[in-house]
């Protein structure tokens, strides 16, 4: 398709003047530097290891963290992370809520199949993949199936999905989609009809959702933890369509920009740091208001490219919302408080405004469980 409009817009985010008075930095308000790092933190989902809370992420929670990530096993020791037994990991969410003084994300990949952190190794009921719901082709199944990933959710007490994934099926081989059966069909009205019905038995339950992987990443063939993923020859734009529909039926509670690089789009940037992509073709074409999720800001995609300080600037500068360091590629418990400084020096040095990050921050309030 076309380049969309703003696709060169990875300009500067124009700071606010200077404050006259030389007490405090460039670029925050009169709320302060303490008040700013609260906010800073409230973008972040950090996960870390253990079945039972850490004390770094006891205190990030505490000053403000704004979410966690769970995971069953962890990457680099493939051991156990968070997930041992129902009771277990029930607990687990309790002290992290407990600590927490406002609503707190506890967030999750739970698709169905290969990709479920809830699963019969830590005793919750096994569960079908997309590709297997949407090959059945019943209502009536997906919703069963739907209700039956919500319990597993709610049962613990996980307050975001990150799901359905809307990718369609174009590339069987895909080492992150295809081969992996996390995509419903290679038909747009397939992935629409199964993603309402999942969506609707999410919202029954109080859980939200989040909408991946933007713009799609279904025709690519790698898996962007790992690698650099290139869709610009295989990217079609009918991989729009179930993001569109969906948000046009208010079916949508956040979305996730994927890491992938796609020349129709930006010529430049992968999608999660592309204002062309999320700010032009996502706000402005398809008319999406809510909260943008990146995925992993730790991934090998964007990292080995872009470093991490300017993978967070340009992901912020592009219009994401809520910032996700899985600790998984990496792990470093000190991960909170560096990207609060990361994200806190663009501030004072007028990279961002405070602006910029209020309306985040009003963004991903929606995405909080209700009091």
């Amino acid at each position: 398709m076309a380049a969309v409009a703003g696709c060169e817009s990875h300009r500067v985010v124009s700071a606010t003047p200077p404050p006259t008075s030389s007490a405090r930095p460039s670029g925050t308000s009169r709320g302060g530097v303490a008040t700013l790092r609260r906010k800073i933190a409230s973008l972040l989902v950090v996960g870390f290891r253990g079945t039972q809370a850490p004390n770094w992420i006891i205190k990030a929670v505490r000053d403000g963290l704004g979410g966690v990530i769970l995971f069953d096993q962890d990457l680099e020791t493939r051991s156990v992370r968070n997930i041992r037994s129902p009771e277990q990991v029930t607990r687990l969410v309790q002290t992290l809520k407990d600590a927490a003084p406002g609503r707190l994300i506890v967030s999750i990949d739970q698709e169905g199949g290969r990709t479920s952190r809830l699963n019969p190794g830590n005793g919750f009921p096994a569960t079908k993949s997309e590709a297997d719901v949407g090959a059945e082709s019943s209502a009536s199944a997906t919703r069963d199936w739907a209700r039956g990933l919500v319990a597993s959710l709610t049962r613990i007490g996980v307050n975001l999905n990150y799901a359905p994934v809307v990718d369609l099926n174009l590339n069987p081989d895909s080492r992150a989609i295809g081969k992996l059966g996390r995509s419903f069909s290679a038909d747009p009205d397939v992935v629409f009809s199964n993603a309402t019905d999942e969506i609707q038995a999410h919202r029954a339950a109080g859980v939200k959702t989040c909408l991946k992987h933007f713009p799609g990443s279904g025709s690519g063939a790698g898996n962007t933890d790992f690698e650099v993923v290139d869709v610009s020859d295989t990217w079609r734009e009918v991989e729009l369509a179930p993001f569109q529909r969906l948000i046009q039926a208010g079916l949508a509670d956040s979305v996730m920009a994927a890491h992938v690089l796609n020349r129709q789009l930006d010529p430049a940037y992968p999608a999660s740091l592309s204002t062309a992509t999320v700010t032009g073709l996502l706000r402005g074409r398809l008319g999406w208001r809510g909260p943008v999720v990146s995925d992993d800001m730790q991934a090998v995609a964007i990292t080995r490219r872009y470093g991490d300080a300017e993978a967070v600037a340009l992901a912020l500068q592009a219009g994401l919302d809520l910032l996700v360091f899985a600790n998984q590629q990496v792990y470093e418990p000190r991960i909170v408080e560096q990207t609060v400084d990361t994200i806190a020096d663009l501030v004072r040095t007028g990279r961002l405004t405070e602006e910029r990050i209020e309306q985040s921050v009003a963004r991903v309030d929606s995405l909080r469980p209700k009091r």
